[in-house]
């Protein structure tokens, strides 16, 4: 396991910096958050055509780029730290990852090039019981159904908070098998994955309104949706285990664009204290100023050794999936959840500290902290709180079990 980045991966971060410093402007990210779909077509489709970054962690007999989940997490930390609005989370983080983790080599020569074109996906698999788990974002959320029909299934049920779920093109739809539901279909087992169109016959989109502007989330219904053979993923009700890999894969990179938004919300309070004067002098020389700046800076450091190990742990999950080996399930699980728990706290008490830090301005609209705050606590909540993955992490190391 390598623990330093070689020159490409810097290269990469580098050049993503450099190109969403200058496109994802505070006047860019209030445009386009204003809107249904969150993000400027024109701008993904450069994303996408130019710099082929929804691509980089796909095989290249896929369509892909061959690289790595680390030069992945190296290019969400950067989207983290300029609150890049698009559909790049949920569709690579999360739709390829399944199609990575669950399909067979057919579906994925049949998928990932046309994600790898800008096509935008998005998993759906928390249910209505989800809000009754406090804070529970796993496997056992999954209360959609589905049941075979003819040479298709049935598919019924609900799901909330589906990132860019009402701009998607194709939806990777988590469900419970009827036929055992209340039975043997609890936890993991049960569970299927399938590919659907999201225009298809059925399925119902409904944006909500959340506290954060900068990322849309939607509410899906499924009634009566037939879907073909060809959109199971893997093989019928044996999901489970994919689905939590592909959840863990996403808590890598979600707590990869956390830390890169504490990153920024250091850099841009560092630079307002050198601005700010008071009683004739910058506010950066006072003792207090400069214990709070420390504090933030640690959390970062901390975090982002996290972040990296995390991605490592990650990279090597999804080599023994393309070579067919065993994965390592426990290893990732506590490598997520070490980032997650750090990576929330570390972000939303860094958005605390620069609010205070300006004064109380920076919760006015004028100013950008308060879209970095706002993310903050969102993505605090998503895919499991801190408390939550630290007591999963107890259960992993005390236990042994690994699942709460």
């Amino acid at each position: 396991m390598e623990f330093v980045f070689t020159d490409e991966q810097n290269m990469i971060r580098d050049t993503a910096e450099s190109f969403l410093q200058e496109v994802s402007t505070s006047a860019a990210i209030r445009d386009v958050m204003v809107t249904d779909r969150g993000y400027d077509p024109a701008l993904w489709q450069t994303v996408c055509s130019d710099l082929y970054w929804q691509a980089i962690h796909t095989p290249e007999d896929y369509g892909g780029m061959g690289l790595g989940y680390v030069e992945l997490v190296a290019m969400q930390e950067q989207m983290g730290r300029y609150l890049f609005c698009s559909p790049y989370y949920a569709s690579v983080c999360m739709a390829i990852n399944a199609v990575l983790v669950a399909g067979t080599a057919e579906q994925k020569q049949r998928l990932l090039p046309q994600f790898c074109a800008g096509k935008t996906a998005t998993l759906a698999f928390a249910g209505e019981a989800a809000a009754g788990y406090g804070g529970r974002w796993d496997v056992a959320t999954v209360d959609a159904t589905f049941e075979a029909k003819g040479d298709g299934y049935l598919l019924n049920g609900h799901y909330e908070f589906v990132i860019d779920g009402a701009s998607a093109d194709y939806l990777i739809l988590a469900a419970r098998d009827a036929a055992t539901k209340g039975a043997a279909s609890q936890g993991h087992h049960g569970i299927s994955l399938f590919v659907a169109d999201a225009n298809s016959p059925g399925i119902k989109r409904e944006l909500l309104p959340t506290m954060d502007q900068t990322r849309k989330w939607a509410r899906i219904s499924v009634t009566d949706v037939v879907v073909p053979n060809s959109a199971l993923l893997g093989a019928q009700s044996q999901s489970g285990d994919a689905l939590a890999m592909v959840l863990d894969l996403a808590t890598v990179a979600l707590a990869a664009e956390q830390m890169g938004g504490a990153q920024q919300l250091l850099d841009m309070t560092v630079a307002y204290t050198k601005e700010r004067n008071q009683f004739g002098r910058a506010i950066a020389g006072f003792q207090a100023i400069k214990h709070k700046a420390a504090d933030m800076m640690l959390r970062v450091e901390v975090a982002r050794s996290g972040v990296y190990y995390a991605a490592c742990v990650a990279e090597e999950a999804l080599q023994a999936i393309q070579a067919g080996t065993a994965v390592d399930l426990v290893a990732l699980q506590e490598a997520a959840s070490v980032a997650k728990a750090y990576c929330s706290d570390a972000f939303f008490k860094n958005a605390g500290e620069a609010i205070q830090i300006h004064g109380g301005v920076g919760f006015t609209w004028e100013y950008d902290v308060h879209l970095y705050f706002k993310r903050a606590k969102a993505s605090e909540q998503y895919l499991g709180t801190g408390a939550w993955h630290r007591e999963r992490l107890a259960a992993l190391l005390l236990d042994g079990e690994g699942v709460l």
